[in-house]
């Protein structure tokens, strides 16, 4: 079994200007075979993560975690079509294997979990879904000023919308 959700989701507060939070927050809880994940996370970047995962796996600890604590620099490859999230070493990760029509879970206790391609997908559509219209229904995001760090969030949403279309 895989599911995942996400509760309680907001902007940074001790931001005067929330608009300018580009990342979102809340608290997601994933069941994995029998375990239960639950962690405050950048649930923006583990939806990103969670789409990139439909077509590539994931090995634990090599990479940004999961649910990450933060996502705090968005960085745009060379063509800006895919982000790099950088954040710090907090959070929760498990891998994640292609297996044919199957994905394999693998926790950090070594505890696997196969489940359908299908079921895996419908979980993270409905997962990104949900983050992407708590993001349509706030305030419009202002933009940052240096170009650097915009090109970072709009290659971010192009990932994302080209990810979800796949």
């Amino acid at each position: 079994m895989f599911k995942i959700d996400v509760y309680n989701m907001h902007w940074l507060d001790e931001l005067s200007n929330k608009e300018e939070d580009l990342c979102l927050h809340g608290h997601a809880t994933t069941f994995i075979g029998t375990k239960k994940l639950e962690y405050d996370a950048t649930v923006s970047a583990t939806a990103l993560y969670l789409l990139k995962s439909l077509t590539e796996n994931h090995i634990i600890n090599e990479d940004n975690q999961m649910l990450p604590c933060c996502g705090f620099s968005l960085i745009a490859d060379d063509k800006s079509e895919n982000v790099i999230i950088v954040g710090c070493n907090n959070g929760i990760d498990w891998s994640i294997i292609h297996e044919g029509e199957n994905i394999k879970l693998i926790l950090e206790d070594d505890s696997e979990t196969i489940v359908s391609l299908q079921e895996y997908k419908n979980e993270v559509f409905q997962f990104a879904d949900k983050v992407e219209a708590f993001y349509k229904a706030s305030p419009p995001r202002k933009l940052p000023k240096c170009e650097f760090d915009r090109n970072g969030y709009i290659t971010f949403w192009k990932e994302w919308h080209r990810r979800r279309t796949e």
